[in-house]
Protein backbone atom coordinates (compact mmCIF):
# COMPACT_ATOMS: atom_id res chain seq x y z
CA UNK A 1 0.00 0.00 0.00
CA UNK A 2 1.77 3.29 -1.37
CA UNK A 3 0.79 6.62 -0.36
CA UNK A 4 -0.13 6.53 3.52
CA UNK A 5 0.30 10.42 5.05
CA UNK A 6 2.26 9.73 8.03
CA UNK A 7 1.65 12.69 11.08
CA UNK A 8 4.55 12.04 14.00
CA UNK A 9 2.88 14.09 17.05
CA UNK A 10 4.14 14.66 20.63
CA UNK A 11 1.22 13.62 23.39
CA UNK A 12 1.40 17.83 23.84
CA UNK A 13 0.54 18.33 20.59
CA UNK A 14 -2.90 16.40 19.70
CA UNK A 15 -5.37 18.89 19.23
CA UNK A 16 -8.01 16.40 17.54
CA UNK A 17 -8.88 12.80 18.07
CA UNK A 18 -6.84 11.01 15.13
CA UNK A 19 -8.87 8.26 12.99
CA UNK A 20 -5.81 6.13 13.39
CA UNK A 21 -3.68 6.25 15.78
CA UNK A 22 -0.03 4.46 16.63
CA UNK A 23 0.93 4.89 20.29
CA UNK A 24 4.80 4.35 20.44
CA UNK A 25 6.67 3.96 22.94
CA UNK A 26 10.05 2.06 22.80
CA UNK A 27 12.00 2.72 25.83
CA UNK A 28 9.93 0.74 27.39
CA UNK A 29 5.97 0.42 28.16
CA UNK A 30 4.66 -1.12 25.05
CA UNK A 31 8.05 -3.15 24.32
CA UNK A 32 7.46 -4.49 28.46
CA UNK A 33 3.19 -5.06 26.94
CA UNK A 34 4.63 -7.16 24.12
CA UNK A 35 6.96 -9.46 26.38
CA UNK A 36 3.94 -9.69 28.72
CA UNK A 37 1.66 -10.91 25.97
CA UNK A 38 4.41 -12.95 24.69
CA UNK A 39 4.76 -14.55 28.18
CA UNK A 40 0.97 -15.43 28.17
CA UNK A 41 -0.41 -12.27 29.43
CA UNK A 42 -4.19 -11.91 28.26
CA UNK A 43 -4.63 -7.88 28.54
CA UNK A 44 -3.56 -5.03 30.05
CA UNK A 45 -5.23 -2.52 31.15
CA UNK A 46 -3.91 1.30 30.93
CA UNK A 47 -4.44 3.08 33.88
CA UNK A 48 -3.97 6.88 34.38
CA UNK A 49 -2.52 7.07 37.77
CA UNK A 50 -0.70 4.61 39.87
CA UNK A 51 -3.86 4.97 42.34
CA UNK A 52 -5.84 4.02 39.69
CA UNK A 53 -3.56 0.87 39.07
CA UNK A 54 -3.86 -0.07 42.76
CA UNK A 55 -7.12 0.53 42.83
CA UNK A 56 -8.16 -1.87 40.02
CA UNK A 57 -5.86 -4.46 41.58
CA UNK A 58 -7.28 -4.06 44.36
CA UNK A 59 -11.17 -4.97 43.16
CA UNK A 60 -10.04 -8.03 40.93
CA UNK A 61 -8.18 -10.74 42.58
CA UNK A 62 -5.37 -12.12 40.69
CA UNK A 63 -4.56 -8.95 38.77
CA UNK A 64 -1.03 -7.65 38.84
CA UNK A 65 0.12 -3.70 38.62
CA UNK A 66 3.05 -2.55 36.52
CA UNK A 67 4.59 0.94 36.90
CA UNK A 68 8.00 2.16 36.02
CA UNK A 69 10.69 3.61 37.66
CA UNK A 70 11.55 2.12 41.64
CA UNK A 71 9.74 -0.46 43.14
CA UNK A 72 6.28 0.81 45.26
CA UNK A 73 3.85 -1.28 47.63
CA UNK A 74 1.46 -2.79 45.88
CA UNK A 75 3.35 -2.98 42.63
CA UNK A 76 3.93 -6.84 41.62
CA UNK A 77 6.55 -6.32 38.55
CA UNK A 78 8.76 -3.79 37.02
CA UNK A 79 8.43 -1.94 33.51
CA UNK A 80 11.19 -4.10 32.66
CA UNK A 81 11.19 -6.29 29.53
CA UNK A 82 14.49 -8.66 30.76
CA UNK A 83 12.35 -8.57 34.66
CA UNK A 84 9.18 -9.56 33.17
CA UNK A 85 10.14 -12.44 30.94
CA UNK A 86 10.69 -14.39 34.00
CA UNK A 87 7.22 -14.01 35.14
CA UNK A 88 4.42 -16.89 34.33
CA UNK A 89 1.70 -14.73 32.83
CA UNK A 90 -0.48 -16.97 31.37
CA UNK A 91 -4.28 -16.13 31.91
CA UNK A 92 -3.45 -13.08 33.73
CA UNK A 93 -4.10 -9.22 33.42
CA UNK A 94 -1.37 -6.23 34.00
CA UNK A 95 -2.81 -2.72 35.05
CA UNK A 96 0.45 -0.71 33.63
CA UNK A 97 0.81 2.78 34.63
CA UNK A 98 3.88 4.39 32.84
CA UNK A 99 5.01 8.16 32.22
CA UNK A 100 4.78 8.45 28.78
CA UNK A 101 3.50 5.40 26.89
CA UNK A 102 0.12 5.01 28.55
CA UNK A 103 -0.63 8.60 28.50
CA UNK A 104 -0.44 8.38 24.91
CA UNK A 105 -2.60 6.04 24.86
CA UNK A 106 -5.23 7.40 26.87
CA UNK A 107 -5.16 10.69 24.95
CA UNK A 108 -6.04 9.18 21.56
CA UNK A 109 -8.55 6.19 23.06
CA UNK A 110 -11.15 7.72 21.74
CA UNK A 111 -9.77 7.56 18.15
CA UNK A 112 -11.38 4.92 15.21
CA UNK A 113 -8.47 2.76 15.82
CA UNK A 114 -5.16 2.81 18.41
CA UNK A 115 -2.40 0.49 18.29
CA UNK A 116 0.68 0.40 20.67
CA UNK A 117 4.11 -0.06 19.28
CA UNK A 118 7.83 -0.61 19.72
CA UNK A 119 9.75 -2.18 17.46
CA UNK A 120 9.93 -5.31 19.03
CA UNK A 121 5.97 -5.72 17.33
CA UNK A 122 6.65 -3.12 14.13
CA UNK A 123 6.05 -5.27 11.09
CA UNK A 124 2.62 -7.32 12.83
CA UNK A 125 1.66 -3.14 13.49
CA UNK A 126 2.38 -2.58 9.96
CA UNK A 127 0.57 -5.25 8.47
CA UNK A 128 -2.42 -4.51 10.46
CA UNK A 129 -2.62 -1.11 9.28
CA UNK A 130 -1.91 -2.16 5.55
CA UNK A 131 -5.23 -4.68 6.21
CA UNK A 132 -7.42 -1.91 7.75
CA UNK A 133 -6.74 0.39 4.90
CA UNK A 134 -5.68 3.03 6.76
CA UNK A 135 -4.80 6.29 4.65
CA UNK A 136 -3.65 8.72 7.16
CA UNK A 137 -2.09 7.53 10.85
CA UNK A 138 -0.99 9.64 13.11
CA UNK A 139 2.02 8.15 15.37
CA UNK A 140 2.09 9.36 19.02
CA UNK A 141 5.51 9.75 19.69
CA UNK A 142 5.46 9.73 23.42
CA UNK A 143 9.09 9.82 25.20
CA UNK A 144 10.61 13.60 25.21
CA UNK A 145 7.24 15.28 23.93
CA UNK A 146 7.34 13.76 20.55
CA UNK A 147 11.28 14.71 20.67
CA UNK A 148 12.43 11.01 21.48
CA UNK A 149 14.41 9.59 18.71
CA UNK A 150 13.74 6.21 19.24
CA UNK A 151 10.38 6.60 19.18
CA UNK A 152 10.53 8.76 15.76
CA UNK A 153 12.97 5.91 14.86
CA UNK A 154 10.49 3.36 15.20
CA UNK A 155 7.39 5.49 14.30
CA UNK A 156 8.74 6.14 10.36
CA UNK A 157 10.09 2.21 10.42
CA UNK A 158 6.04 1.69 10.74
CA UNK A 159 4.92 3.80 8.67
CA UNK A 160 7.85 2.34 5.74
CA UNK A 161 6.75 -0.86 6.72
CA UNK A 162 2.99 -0.15 5.69
CA UNK A 163 4.25 0.90 2.28
CA UNK A 164 6.29 -2.34 1.86
CA UNK A 165 7.91 -5.11 4.06
CA UNK A 166 11.11 -4.82 2.34
CA UNK A 167 12.76 -2.83 4.42
CA UNK A 168 15.95 -2.26 6.34
CA UNK A 169 15.43 -1.96 10.11
CA UNK A 170 19.13 -1.51 10.81
CA UNK A 171 19.06 2.30 10.46
CA UNK A 172 16.30 2.96 12.25
CA UNK A 173 17.57 0.63 15.25
CA UNK A 174 20.78 2.25 15.21
CA UNK A 175 18.96 5.31 15.40
CA UNK A 176 17.07 4.48 18.83
CA UNK A 177 20.75 2.66 20.16
CA UNK A 178 22.27 6.34 19.80
CA UNK A 179 19.39 8.18 21.47
CA UNK A 180 19.63 9.86 24.59
CA UNK A 181 17.42 7.68 26.70
CA UNK A 182 18.91 4.48 25.26
CA UNK A 183 22.49 5.80 26.64
CA UNK A 184 20.69 7.29 30.32
CA UNK A 185 19.11 3.65 30.55
CA UNK A 186 22.02 1.95 30.07
CA UNK A 187 23.60 3.98 32.38
CA UNK A 188 20.88 3.30 35.06
CA UNK A 189 21.39 -0.39 34.27
CA UNK A 190 25.22 -0.02 34.89
CA UNK A 191 24.16 1.88 38.41
CA UNK A 192 22.08 -0.91 39.27
CA UNK A 193 19.12 1.07 39.38
CA UNK A 194 16.06 -1.31 40.61
CA UNK A 195 13.94 -1.72 38.05
CA UNK A 196 16.18 -1.40 35.12
CA UNK A 197 18.02 -4.28 33.99
CA UNK A 198 21.29 -4.47 31.85
CA UNK A 199 19.52 -6.59 29.11
CA UNK A 200 16.14 -3.79 28.62
CA UNK A 201 17.96 -1.76 25.81
CA UNK A 202 18.82 -4.65 23.70
CA UNK A 203 15.09 -6.45 24.32
CA UNK A 204 14.05 -2.96 23.37
CA UNK A 205 15.83 -2.95 19.98
CA UNK A 206 15.29 -5.77 18.20
CA UNK A 207 13.07 -5.54 15.52
CA UNK A 208 9.50 -7.63 14.92
CA UNK A 209 10.58 -10.12 16.99
CA UNK A 210 6.55 -10.74 17.95
CA UNK A 211 3.94 -11.64 15.20
CA UNK A 212 1.28 -9.99 17.00
CA UNK A 213 0.02 -6.17 16.67
CA UNK A 214 -1.54 -4.69 19.93
CA UNK A 215 -4.50 -2.82 19.66
CA UNK A 216 -6.18 -0.46 22.31
CA UNK A 217 -10.03 -0.41 23.02
CA UNK A 218 -12.57 1.24 25.09
CA UNK A 219 -13.91 -1.88 27.32
CA UNK A 220 -16.54 -0.26 29.31
CA UNK A 221 -14.88 2.36 32.10
CA UNK A 222 -11.01 0.90 30.89
CA UNK A 223 -8.84 1.30 28.33
CA UNK A 224 -7.93 -2.56 27.56
CA UNK A 225 -4.99 -3.82 25.26
CA UNK A 226 -4.82 -7.01 23.85
CA UNK A 227 -2.80 -8.45 21.10
CA UNK A 228 -3.92 -8.95 17.76
CA UNK A 229 -2.50 -11.84 14.95
CA UNK A 230 -0.99 -9.60 12.19
CA UNK A 231 -2.73 -10.50 8.97
CA UNK A 232 -0.43 -12.79 6.23
CA UNK A 233 1.21 -11.11 3.49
Amino acid sequence: MGGVRSHLLGIPELTRTPAVAVVVDVLRAFTVAAWAFAGGAERIVLASSEDEALELKARHRGWLALKDGPPAPGFDVFNSPAMLATHDLSGRTIVQKTTAGTVGALAVADAGLVLCASFVVAGATARCLRERGAQEVTFVVTGEEGRAEEDRACAEYIGRRVESDEVDAAPYLRRARDSRWAAALAEDARKGYPGVHPDDVGLCLEADRFPFAMIAAREGALLVLRPAPAPAG
